[in-house]
């Protein structure tokens, strides 16, 4: 198999790789840097456990090639905290237990951010529309959904600040 270069962003560090055309974004993400907050759930692209920011929205990163992603940008959870603080949404998730076993908790974040980001002030249904594609096998999703309402709100505060 003929490798190829790929230059890409991950966490605001640049790297130029060369990797096999068929590498997964979530497999470069876990085993080239190290980065194992962005989990693998499912391998079909159907739980959101691996979602990250890819140019400011949210993928599964299980259903992309990094081939597709030369000089692209991509965030992952272990981005969002900031000298030592907390995003607004993780602390939301922290405050309304948003979480329990914890692994599909960075899916759901990088897509509530990414719900956020394009609807400041979502109501519990456009809430819940936008998670279905993330699947949490603990929960009965109430504090989820609690979570990402404060985080919506403190998120916009931050900005308005």
């Amino acid at each position: 198999m003929a490798k190829l270069t790929i230059n890409i962003t991950v966490n605001d560090k640049k790297y130029e790789k060369t990797i096999n055309p068929n590498l997964l974004l979530v497999d470069f993400i876990r085993e080239e840097l190290k980065l194992t907050g962005t989990h693998v759930g499912c391998d079909t692209s159907q739980c959101g456990a691996c979602m990250v920011m890819l140019n400011g929205r949210a993928v599964k990163s299980c259903s992309i090639l990094l081939a597709q992603l030369n000089n692209q940008e991509i965030k992952t959870i272990e981005s969002l905290e900031k000298n030592d603080e907390l995003h607004p949404m993780q602390e939301a998730f922290r405050n309304n237990h948003g979480l329990q076993c914890g692994f599909c908790t960075p899916g759901m974040i990088i897509s509530a951010i990414s719900l956020v980001n394009e609807n400041d002030n979502p109501d519990e249904d456009e809430i819940r529309k936008h998670i279905e594609g993330n699947f949490c096998r603990c929960t009965g999703y109430q504090n989820i959904i609690k979570s990402i309402s404060e985080g919506a709100k403190n998120m916009k505060d931050l900005e308005n600040n």
